[in-house]
């Protein structure tokens, strides 16, 4: 049976690791290897707000020991990516351009929301009871170096998201502080990590009751030596986490290190992981935190795997989706005008598609767009088209990269807005497409004025192509004057876009 030899390469604040997978379209994804190396990327960022020539010469030598174990398996294809100890760096074009020219390898940089989703991802795919948890509320954390991502799952659906500045790496250099200058350090970190948790629990949990806690991570096989009479597999209760960390209260990472023989650099990440936990219990009072052990390099895989149409095991973009219609719900947009609006906007972008080159992101981005289109009425109604652009801008939607956000937040801006000629914004898009960002709003425009009295007046419609016209016939027995009014003034800007007219014609129903 065919297979392909995949490498996954996890760019890390304190490690770098690659797995390579068999992947076949049967099986799926088979890990054949896993190396790793610690290598303290992230203090220098955080600390100094960029990374040092020496950090980077030994992750060269570290990225070319991985390409010829590349080599010696046959690989095919590979991923590599970076997270935060790249992503803070103010050098990091300058990084990645030194990267490729001594080892030939390419990385690229996540955006935090592509590297929780990706995490995501990879739990979805490796955990075999992840929709059976996630049907419960249920709160994912993903603990990485420089900080914690921590999502809530309700019936399934991911409803919100936020990024804590509180990872390992973060943490320990706040300890060493600290500690420095007082005895109880542990305290007011704990403290400080409190006060993060509880904004997340007074913003998003509200009343709700969390059942679970799913953990990302790889900390399970440390905390197994630590603690082995616990016989730890999945799963860390209360009492487990605070026996573990009595036992490691008042030890040294050196001593850790010596003691239960775990690396010297994965040592001191012990404790404030161990903090953190505690804290995520004690303000979800969830009885248990279910620990999952993958990193980044799994999320790569089932990343790939995805695009590439071998491996789809869990409605991903239905997440996307769900958060952005939580995030609407927070800001009080009117659902029925929303889901009115996306109805016919989708089917205008899908007769359109195959002409125009507009692909399945560009119907997401879509789809996010005209969800969100109304957020901004929420500060006030003088200027929605900016206000919903910032609302956008300021939340982060886990599956989408930051330019795919950029260019939903500016349709929606333009939605309302005059858009000018491409070198008067050029400096304000950041990444977007300027084209994408025009063809995304002109559909916008014309489908929310289809529903310019929220009154989804409109029963039926069907949308053909006729001699170079958009012909929209829809079926009322309604007054529908002010919609055609607002369509005819948005029908312009359609054409400039398109090249073709947009035609509303009404049918009455007898």
């Amino acid at each position: 049976m065919a297979y392909h030899m995949f490498a996954a390469i996890n760019v890390g604040s304190s490690d770098v690791t690659m797995k390579i997978f068999e992947l076949n379209s049967k099986w799926g994804a088979k890990e054949v290897d896993c190396i790793s190396a610690m290598l303290d990327l992230g203090s220098d960022t955080y600390r100094l707000g960029y990374m040092s020539n020496e950090k980077i010469k030994e992750l060269c030598s570290c990225l070319n020991k991985f390409k010829a174990k590349m080599k010696e398996y046959g690989v095919e294809d590979y991923r590599a990516y970076a997270t935060s100890a790249f992503r803070e760096a103010s050098n990091s074009p300058m990084l990645l351009e030194l990267i490729e020219l001594r080892t030939g390898l390419i990385v690229d940089i996540l955006s935090n929301s592509e590297h929780r989703f990706m995490m995501l991802k990879g739990c979805a795919m490796t955990m075999p009871e992840f929709d059976e948890i996630t049907g419960r509320n249920t709160v994912l954390v993903d603990m990485g170096a420089g900080s914690v991502q921590v999502s809530l799952f309700e019936k399934h659906r991911l409803i919100a998201t936020q990024n804590i500045r509180i990872g390992t790496v973060r943490v320990r250099d706040m300890m060493v502080g600290i500690e420095s200058r007082i005895t109880n350090g542990d305290e007011v970190i704990e403290e400080y990590i409190q006060n993060e948790f509880t904004t997340f629990n007074t913003m998003y949990l509200g009343d709700k009751t969390i059942k679970n806690v799913i953990a990302i991570g790889d900390e399970i096989e440390v905390l197994q030596k630590i603690a082995p009479k616990l016989k730890l597999k999945d799963s860390l209760s209360n009492e487990q986490i605070d026996y573990i960390y009595k036992r490691i209260e008042n030890m040294s990472p050196q001593d850790m290190s010596t003691k239960y023989g775990i690396p010297y650099e994965r040592a001191t990440l012990i404790r404030p992981a161990i903090i953190i936990y505690r804290k995520m219990l004690q303000t979800t009072k969830a009885e248990k935190i279910y620990l999952h052990d993958i990193n980044l390099s799994d999320g790569i895989v089932a990343d790939y795997m995805e695009i590439e149409k071998k491996y789809v095991a869990h409605p991903f973009d239905e997440n996307i989706l769900a958060s952005a219609t939580a995030m609407a719900k927070r800001y009080r947009s009117n659902q029925k005008h929303t889901d009115y609006v996306t109805e016919f906007a989708l089917a205008i972008f899908d007769s359109l598609k195959k002409e125009y080159g507009l692909g399945k992101r560009a119907r997401l981005q879509l789809q996010i767009a005209c969800i969100l289109h109304d957020c901004g009425k929420f500060i006030n109604l003088q200027d929605v088209g900016n206000n919903s652009y910032s609302i956008i801008m300021s939340t982060e939607l886990l599956g989408i990269s930051h330019k795919e956000r950029e260019e939903v937040a500016n349709a929606v801006k333009y939605n309302t807005k005059f858009l000018p000629a491409y070198d008067e914004v050029k400096d304000s898009l950041g990444d977007a497409s300027y084209t994408l960002v025009a063809k995304l709003a002109a559909i916008l425009r014309v489908a929310n004025a289809l529903d310019r009295s929220h009154k989804q007046k409109i029963e039926k419609f069907s949308i053909n192509m006729k001699e170079n016209k958009l012909v929209i016939t829809v079926d009322t027995v309604n007054d529908i004057m002010l919609e055609e009014a607002s369509f005819k003034e948005k029908a312009d800007f359609f054409e400039q876009i398109y090249g073709i007219r947009p035609v509303l014609k009404q049918r009455r129903n007898v």
